[in-house]
């Protein structure tokens, strides 16, 4: 039986911590508009990662993708390192 591979969802963001062991904190970014003044809002989302080899740092700009659940709040493992920090 082949086994089909699904388009799996995304986030791009910022590594706000790595403390625990293969665990990595991501804050992901959306701006959205106010309904009633039109103003542009910028909101904040943290997701919590695997990182299996422990290679973030805090800064690196990585992407993540969606899996099965790991463990109480782990739902999302890294999937690449976009931009190291400095």
């Amino acid at each position: 039986m082949v086994e089909l591979k699904k388009n799996k969802k995304t986030q791009a963001g910022v590594v706000v911590s790595n403390k625990m062991d293969k665990t990595i904190v991501v804050r992901s970014e959306k701006i959205v508009r106010h309904k009633l003044y039109g103003k542009y809002l910028r909101r904040y989302v943290k997701y919590v990662a695997d990182d299996q080899d422990n290679i973030c740092n805090i800064g690196d700009q990585v992407m993540i993708e969606e899996c099965r659940p790991l463990s109480k709040r782990k739902r999302w493992r890294l999937r690449e390192i976009v931009r190291k920090a400095l």
